[in-house]
């Protein structure tokens, strides 16, 4: 009875993990294979750049525990098998050409789970994509002008896509003002509220192969927008994420209170998601619309319970097991206008958003 209660909930767990998993799954093969080294030599020949892999197998911590279950009847008899630990494979998918997405435990630590792909082969020979700058804008009358000047020109070919929603000023005059002197400009007023709001109608608006998000209030400098091309152009990375934790900030850049608040849910989020997400609500952030219109047809939850935007992205992205890159960025002053954010209402909300995170992602 023990037997079958243990080898149910083994391949449920399993068959849970695997049922959300799009690509080539590698169920305990590490074990029983000679060489592993020539096995993924082999294996990276035979699949496409785009194809993920799912390598499960068991942690070697339990080595003991499970040799005397297999003893006493609890688990199938296996023969000597390869007991390798999560930096042994690493480096052996490293030496064969993949690279690591994410790691995670199941089975309370039984088994591990990684996700990888082949890497790049010629980050030299990058191709060349369009792009399209979603700028959401709120009360930003001042710096409006400042913007476009200040973005360098990059990518096969560049749209820059105004959303403007509810201000009390003439952000939108502005705007329109901008749109006059560039040909590559287009505006747009948002009918609902929130950035969240204003980013996914710029996203419906945008034509161009890769969508970037850039806050109005200039707080990051628009010069860093080239790095999160880079890394998406080169397949370096699949989703690129700013983070304004990295470098030192300009004095009244982010509160002292708020920048602890950032480096604690960072730390949660990175543990929880099994990527590294230092800074989860830096407002620039990188992807490619091909992808963004595969989230919001099979993740469509994510996007209606997130009042950010941020967060239905980032899920949505280790969701469908995205390399995610983190791009260091300054952080800046204001220059003009003040923050849209409310320090303890948005904290609540970033709250939800983690416990949210610990039922989707810790458990699955």
């Amino acid at each position: 009875m023990a037997k079958n209660i243990f080898q149910k909930i083994y391949y449920q767990d399993l068959h849970k993990a695997y049922k959300r998993f799009n690509g080539k799954i590698l169920d305990n093969v590490i074990g029983v294979i000679p060489d592993l080294q020539k096995y993924f030599t082999d294996l990276k020949s035979q699949i496409t750049p785009d194809t993920k892999i799912l390598i499960s197998y068991h942690n070697p911590n339990w080595e003991p525990v499970l040799t005397l279950a297999s003893k006493l009847g609890l688990r199938r008899k296996i023969g000597n098998q390869n007991w390798l630990d999560d930096g042994d494979i690493r480096n052996i998918l490293n030496l064969t050409g993949f690279d690591v997405i994410s790691t995670s435990k199941r089975l309370f630590g039984i088994i591990t789970l990684i996700v990888a792909r082949v890497k790049p082969d010629n980050v030299a020979n990058k191709r060349k994509f369009s792009v399209a700058i979603i700028i959401p804008a709120r009360n930003e009358e001042k710096n409006i002008s400042l913007i476009i000047p200040s973005i360098p020109k990059f990518g096969k070919n560049m749209e820059i896509i105004f959303v403007e929603g509810n201000s009390k000023d003439n952000t939108w005059q502005k705007i329109l003002m901008e749109k006059k002197k560039y040909k590559n400009v287009k505006a747009f007023k948002q009918i609902g509220r929130g950035k969240a709001d204003a980013v996914w109608l710029g996203f419906k608006k945008a034509k161009a192969d890769i969508l970037i998000i850039y806050d109005a209030d200039r707080t990051v400098d628009a010069a860093d927008l080239p790095k999160f091309y880079e890394v998406l152009a080169s397949g370096f990375g699949e989703f690129a994420n700013g983070s304004r934790l990295v470098y030192p900030m300009e004095n009244q850049a982010m509160q002292t209170l708020n920048k602890i608040a950032n480096q604690i849910f960072g730390a949660l989020f990175t543990y929880v998601l099994r990527q590294r997400f230092k800074d989860t609500l830096c407002g620039t952030k990188a992807l490619f619309r091909k992808d963004y219109l595969y989230f919001r047809k099979y993740n469509k939850k994510y996007f209606e319970i997130d009042p950010f935007g941020d967060f239905a992205l980032i899920f949505s992205a280790v969701k469908n097991n995205l390399k995610v890159v983190e791009i260091p960025v300054r952080y800046k002053e204001r220059e003009y206008g003040t923050t849209n954010i409310s320090r303890f209402r948005h904290g609540l909300m970033l709250l939800k958003m983690t416990v949210i995170a610990f039922r989707e992602f810790k458990f699955w």
